[in-house]
């Protein structure tokens, strides 16, 4: 079946990440997958929520949003309408377990990293493209803090694994690998996989969209994922000079 951009159905879109974007966070980075585009800044305060102190252990937690005219149609800014919604909350949750998982919060220190996540244009994959950027973010905030000497430990301790996510979906009866957003709206199966750079399963979520879906389409959709996780953690280490 063919795809809108000619992609082979195991085939990433172009991602860039960009470090350094913005100038005030002590890490940030634009991750760009194909039309995706979402800005990643990372802030580091000293100290962590009242319900964590004393614990010797950091905090890592995430907030999600997208820009007003991020789609083709404008939204309203949650703010103004005075409510976040289920989807938003959804997904700020869903970053920031996943960047909690590569980090060891013993090594961090009573110190907190918030990583904002805003969607400057959406063509499919935000969430995943936000957490792989995010990552690459939260390696630049936790260098910035090695370097004042604020750690417990040292960066590939508290960094001792990376994390990038992707999506993967059934269109046709074809398993197919990072869906833009015109495939994403046909996909009888939609599934997000975040996964560590050595192939282990953070989480992963799957629905069928338009019916059911069989084991052997399941292992093909991970599979994919997998594949997909991998060479976008080649593409963090290569933008992180590692």
């Amino acid at each position: 079946m063919a795809r809108p951009d000619g992609r082979r159905p195991d085939q990433l879109r172009p991602v860039t990440l960009t470090r350094g974007w913005s100038t005030h966070p002590e890490g940030s980075v634009l991750v760009e997958f194909g039309a995706t585009r979402v800005l990643c800044t990372a802030s580091v305060t000293e100290g962590v929520p009242r319900w964590r102190k004393g614990s010797g252990l950091g905090w890592v937690t995430a907030e999600y949003a997208m820009l007003p005219r991020a789609t083709n149609t404008r939204s309203d800014r949650e703010s103004v309408r005075g409510k976040i919604g289920g989807r938003t909350h959804e997904i700020s949750r869903l970053i920031g377990r996943s960047l909690r998982a590569c980090v060891d919060l013993k090594a961090l220190g009573e110190n907190s990293v918030v990583l904002d996540c805003d969607v400057l244009q959406a063509d499919g994959g935000t969430r995943t493209a936000a957490i792989t950027g995010a990552y690459v973010a939260l390696y630049d905030a936790v260098t910035w803090l090695a370097e004042r000497k604020s750690l417990t430990g040292r960066v590939e301790k508290v960094m001792h694994r990376s994390v990038g996510a992707v999506s993967v979906g059934v269109i046709g009866g074809e398993p197919m690998l990072d869906l833009c957003y015109a495939e994403d709206v046909t996909a009888e199966v939609d599934m997000n996989v975040v996964c560590t750079g050595t192939g282990d399963f953070v989480e992963v979520q799957g629905t069928g969209e338009a019916g059911v879906f069989a084991r052997d389409q399941l292992d093909a959709l991970l599979d994919l994922g997998v594949a997909g996780c991998s060479e976008l953690a080649d593409a963090q280490r290569k933008a992180l000079n590692l």
